[in-house]
This record gives C-alpha cells, structure tokens and sequence, in this order.
C-alpha cells in the first residue's frame, strides 16, 4: 500500500471502500478497492473472488475497466483498478434530457461492444446498470464491478440462482431514451408490476416456457395488453423503438444479442454515434462518499406463499392486475 497515494474517496460499495489514489513512483492515477476481512478464517468473499477472477478472465477489452493489481494490506486486501473520472448514472442524472440520439447510440454501442466480449469470453455479467457503467476522462464506457459474474455454460446445463440480475442492456437503453428508469420497481413485486405494465401479461402463447417456471402456478395476474413502445417512448426514432423491442422480450431465447444487436440498422442510420471524446462527462459530485443503496426493507421482501398486499410498498400498483372475482 505505501506505493500509493490516497487522494481522496470515490465511494463505498458492499465489500469496501473505493478510494482514488496515485502510484508514488509511475504517477499513475488508480482506483483502489479495499476489502477488509471480518474474520480470517471465513476467507476472501465470493462476490469479490469472481470478480478478479471474472476481470482476470477478459483483461484485453478495452470496453471492461482493467483490474491493475491486487495485493495484500492489513486484515484484507487491496484491488487496483484504472480510474474512471464518472459513471453512465451521474451522466444520466446531470446532462440535459433527453440525450441526444448520437450520444444514446455512442453509450450503447460501447456498452453492446463490452457484452459481446464479455460473452465470447463466457462471462456473463448479471448486474448491469448504469452505476456499473465507468465512464472515463475521454468518454469512454467501461464495464466494471464483476461481483455477480458468472462462467457461463454454452451447453446450458448449469443452473443459475434468479436473485443476483438488475437492468440488463435493453432496460438501460430505455432509460437513455426516457431521461429515467423504463420499469422504476421498489422490490419484486413492484418491479414486476412496472414490467407487466409495458410488456403485459405473458402467457404460453407468448413464452411457451413459462409454464416450466417453479412458481409459474403460485400467482396469477389479470390479463393485460401491452402497450405500443411508441406510446412509452413518443420521441423515440422508429430505429431505437425497433432494438428496444428486440430487447424487452420475455422469451430470454427470442432476444437479440449483443452482437446481433450492433448490426442493427439503428447504429448505422443518422446520427451517427460521435467519438466519446464528445459525450458529456459529468464529475462525480463532491461532498461525503456515497454508500451502497440498501434496497427495500426485508418486511416488504416479496414471497409467493404470501399475500401480495404483504409485499408491496404500494399496494395500490397490483389493482389493475388482480383477477376479477
């Protein structure tokens, strides 16, 4: 650690604080993750231990942030990784809205760009959100924060827990093009809700596999249409609108990937994407570190042997999908 310069602290996540930091003999600007160990017989924790290995795993990619160093410090340890001036969040959050279609393209097709390499490697990400998106001091996006990671299996035949995933590629690309969150959920439920709001109810006829779902018979909803992405989305251009309905589909086997997805028709009609150098790169603001977001209270955790009302912040988003009679 006495190789480093602490600079000041970018933030405070679930396995350690992020503090920005400067090689004392290279000058090199970093972000070092300190992880402290509670106990040291209970080992290095798994969300960290994928991540180096996730990061070690697709070190080439100029599209994922580049893990430096890790090394031992005290009780715990030390992660080194390239520093990243923001993040596609505070981007969202401090430029005007909406973004302009040339920067809305730019952000996905470098996001799609650091997928599809993640994929080809056989990692599969599972948080992606705009947090976890860096942006760097040049504009370009890089894919960070590989605590959920996963090797994934070609072959299929590995299962995977459903309790690890926030918005995926087609959500932040609906959350680019609205200036805010397309499915803005409090807890399961909610979220649930919001999605079945826009995409509607899903049934065989749309996802024959839904049937397979454990929980498929334990909860049921009224039927609803879904409503025309053009509605959602009026300013859209008929390009984005076409890709994002390729993306929001229930069947995980009918959505386009992320290769497929930069061959769409919407990266190559005007605007064109711009060089990130033109992207807006908000500084993160000042003041105290942020902490990690402790999500709902467990009270209002979602349960399919419970009443629905029991799981909602707002009961009152279910009405419109509760059976009749």
């Amino acid at each position: 650690m006495e190789q480093y310069c602490i600079l000041g602290r970018i933030g405070e996540g679930a396995h350690g604080i992020v503090f920005k930091a400067k090689h004392v003999e290279t000058g090199e600007i970093v972000a070092l993750k300190k992880v402290a160990l509670r106990r040291l017989e209970d080992g290095i924790p798994n969300q960290v231990l994928r991540e180096i290995k996730a990061l070690q795993e697709i070190e080439d990619s100029q599209y994922v942030v580049q893990l430096k160093a890790v090394f031992p410090h005290g009780a715990g340890f030390v992660l080194a990784f390239e520093f990243m001036l923001s993040d596609l969040a505070e981007v969202v959050r401090h430029t005007q809205r909406p973004l302009a279609q040339a920067q809305v393209k730019s952000y996905l097709q470098m996001l799609l760009k650091g997928v599809a390499f993640c994929h080809a490697n056989n990692i599969v990400h599972r948080d992606l959100k705009p947090a976890n998106l860096l942006i760097s001091a040049s504009g370009q996006l890089k894919i960070a924060d590989f605590g959920l990671a996963r090797v994934f299996s070609p072959d299929g035949n590995r299962l995977y827990t459903h309790q690890v995933a926030t918005r995926a590629v087609g959500c932040i690309l609906g959350e680019l093009l609205n200036g805010s969150p397309l499915f803005p959920g409090e807890n399961d439920i909610e979220q649930l809700c919001c999605v079945l709001r826009i995409l509607g109810t899903p049934s065989p006829k749309v996802w024959p596999e839904i049937t397979e779902l454990p929980d498929y018979n334990k909860i049921s909803f009224k039927e609803q249409a879904p409503v025309p992405l053009e509605e959602v989305l009026p300013d859209a251009s008929p390009q984005a609108l076409d890709l994002l309905g390729r993306f929001l589909l229930y069947p995980p086997q009918q959505r386009i990937s992320a290769s497929q997805a930069l061959l769409h028709h919407y990266f190559f009609t005007a605007p064109l994407p711009v060089h990130p150098s033109e992207l807006p790169i908000p500084q993160r603001p000042g003041g105290p570190a942020p902490k990690a977001h402790p999500g709902p209270p467990h009270v209002h955790d979602f349960h399919v042997d419970r009443p629905l009302e029991e799981s909602l912040l707002n009961p009152e988003l279910i009405r419109p999908f509760i059976p009749e009679g």
